[in-house]
């Protein structure tokens, strides 16, 4: 099981829907969030993408230097991207971190935000248009010089010089619910990546994933993208969930169930079914809460409850073919705290581990003892 957090580059807070305990995006925080998961055992950091959000190239090679195992999962976007530019970006960026990073792939979702971009293809067109990125953008990588002519791309003599550390390249990971997107998943993709609905959703999707990657002669890891709001006790952990969206008012979430609406995504479709915009009835699934959906777009849900509770969640996921974690809450730096050392010690977390030797340190400040703490 491989745990990642997330990098808030469009700003936090204590409450959803508010300006009430927001955190500016600037750089030291983005900072504080990264070295306390790298210290903390996370196998990596989601950086999102969208005009809302910090550029994630530029949050990533910032953070490069100040950590020292942790791994970056950045987009690429077909469309607004050059296959052979976003190809070499990752190669050099692969080189100078130490093989730190994954790739996200998104197409997108929001047709008026890709608009503003000078992208004006349909839903499906936009995928086949992938398609045709991660061709070329996968073969340069592999050391090939690449002439490809598509019906969106036209590229000859593509080729990228300085080759990536991780071989054929860093691995790819999607997400996409929808026919034409599962499509280019099982063509391409290494990681595919759901948001989180309930867990006999995300087995028909896997299920369905995994007998197009057969056909395709092709092999598939699955992760998905959660929050998580897990305290001491369970009645504890629900009053942070009613917490955090306690500013939340009807005329904030019909804005948000305005912008949804829009969307084209069939993730996006799915994420806002689940709450319906209301306020009532938001536990979908056990300890799986859609209040965050409300006025959040993506990842809506999160799984709420007592460590213990928490734990048995995540791991009827892991059962079903679910590999990586990438988890978040807000404020998303002290969840990430909470997160690991509530939930880490019930989990098996890939080479935690090896991070096992804690120093114990009294209220007065002085050392206690050093003690190995057991964390498979």
């Amino acid at each position: 099981m491989k745990i990642f957090w997330f990098i808030p580059t469009h700003g936090d807070g204590r409450y959803l829907g508010t300006r009430k305990g927001g955190r500016a995006a600037n750089y030291a925080y983005f900072r504080q969030i990264a070295q306390a998961v790298d210290s903390l055992g996370y196998e990596g950091v989601l950086i999102p993408t969208g005009k809302s959000c910090e550029d994630p190239w530029m949050v990533a090679s910032s953070l490069i230097p100040v950590t020292e195992k942790l791994k970056f999962l950045v987009a690429v976007r077909p469309g607004l991207m050059s296959p052979t530019v976003a190809a070499r970006m990752a190669a050099t960026f692969d080189r100078l971190s130490g093989a730190r990073l994954l790739i996200n792939v998104v197409t997108g979702g929001d047709p008026v935000e890709l608009a503003g971009e000078g992208l004006f293809l349909k839903h499906d067109a936009r995928y086949d248009l992938t398609d045709e990125f991660l061709t070329i953008w996968r073969k340069v990588l592999e050391g090939e010089k690449v002439d490809f002519q598509g019906e969106y791309l036209h590229v000859e003599g593509a080729e990228v010089l300085y080759s990536p550390l991780q071989k054929p390249y860093p691995p790819l990971y999607f997400g996409g619910s929808s026919e034409a997107g599962m499509k280019v998943a099982a063509d391409h993709v290494d990681v595919y990546l759901t948001w989180g609905e309930p867990p006999a959703q995300v087995e028909k999707k896997i299920l369905k994933m995994k007998k197009l990657a057969v056909e395709r002669g092709r092999e598939i890891k699955f992760g998905i993208r959660l929050h998580v709001i897990v305290r001491e006790t369970e009645s504890e952990a629900w009053q942070a969930a009613e917490k955090l969206i306690k500013y939340v008012d009807d005329e904030t979430i019909s804005a948000a169930q305005k912008v949804y609406a829009r969307m084209d995504s069939v993730g996006q479709k799915r994420m806002t079914a689940l709450n319906k915009g209301d306020r009532l009835n938001l536990e979908v699934s056990p300890n799986l809460w859609a209040g965050v959906g409300l006025v959040r777009g993506g990842a809506g849900t999160a799984l709420v409850g007592d460590p213990g509770t928490v734990a048995k969640r995540i791991k009827e996921y892991f059962d079903l073919g679910i590999e990586t974690f990438i988890l978040s809450g807000y404020p998303h730096l002290e969840e990430a705290y909470r997160t690991a050392e509530l939930l880490f010690p019930m989990l098996p977390i890939q080479d935690v581990s090896k991070q096992n030797e804690k120093v114990f340190i009294s209220p007065f400040g002085e050392i206690i003892a050093n003690q190995q703490i057991p964390i498979k």
